[in-house]
């Protein structure tokens, strides 16, 4: 998975889809995120779980262990594969599991006759309903942002026509699952079946080429993910 995504409708949106009758305990702005771009190092909302229900924290993406911090630029992402049992996310496993809701994401393809250049093509749902990312997180709850604050979005190998765009894919997961995934009482071992078992399929989504502004970070709008192909070269 690339290092941008979309997130640009009001968080109401992702709630209603995920959770509508699951209370929020926190309070969110009710206009629309419209982060067409969301970059690596940029705080985001997130959807976790606390006592009273869940809280929509804005966390940056991007997360490391303390006795990591520095030696390289913070992981965006961890492999399914690895994450429950390697060193580096141990720490936030499986108390810290988070949603990262989305609206799609960007993946850069290699141009066959020029290798230097790449074209950016943006996934999303065929029912173009919210994607959820599932994810891991560090988040302390005070007034100002925690340096120690970031989270994680899990990757799983892409497959089926997918698998051209890029090697692997977010864990996006269904508004059942997703709900599961963060519900507290659910058993590490459930929530590992989850990450290994219910990953939604490449016949979930459809891609298609979009234009090359959304590769500077500072690029914004919705323009970013409008389609640059004719309808009839999209994939369905």
């Amino acid at each position: 998975m690339c290092g941008r995504y979309s997130i640009y409708e009001s968080m109401d949106h992702y709630l209603k889809e995920l959770a509508p009758r699951q209370l929020v305990i926190n309070g969110y702005d009710p206009w629309p995120v419209e982060r067409y771009n969301v970059a690596p190092s940029t705080r985001v909302e997130i959807i976790r779980p606390v006592r009273e229900g869940l809280s929509i924290d804005k966390v940056k993406w991007g997360w490391v262990p303390f006795w990591a911090k520095g030696k390289r630029p913070d992981p965006i992402n961890a492999r399914v594969e690895t994450v429950i049992t390697g060193r580096v996310f141990n720490q936030l496993w499986p108390d810290g599991r988070v949603l990262a809701p989305a609206n799609g994401w960007f993946e850069w393809v290699k141009d066959e006759e020029d290798p230097k250049k790449k074209q950016p093509y943006f996934i999303t749902l065929k029912e173009q309903i919210p994607i959820f990312f599932a994810g891991l997180a560090e988040v302390h709850e005070a007034l100002e942002p925690d340096e120690r604050d970031g989270f994680v979005t899990i990757t799983a190998a892409s497959d089926e026509g997918m698998v051209d765009i890029h090697d692997r894919k977010p864990l996006v997961l269904a508004p059942e699952h997703a709900l599961e995934w963060i519900d507290p009482d659910t058993s590490p071992e459930r929530a590992r079946e989850l990450a290994m078992e219910h990953c939604r399929p490449a016949t979930d989504f459809h891609w298609y080429k979009v234009g090359k502004e959304v590769g500077i970070v500072r690029n914004q709008g919705p323009h970013l993910i409008e389609p640059t192909t004719l309808a009839s070269d999209v994939d369905d």
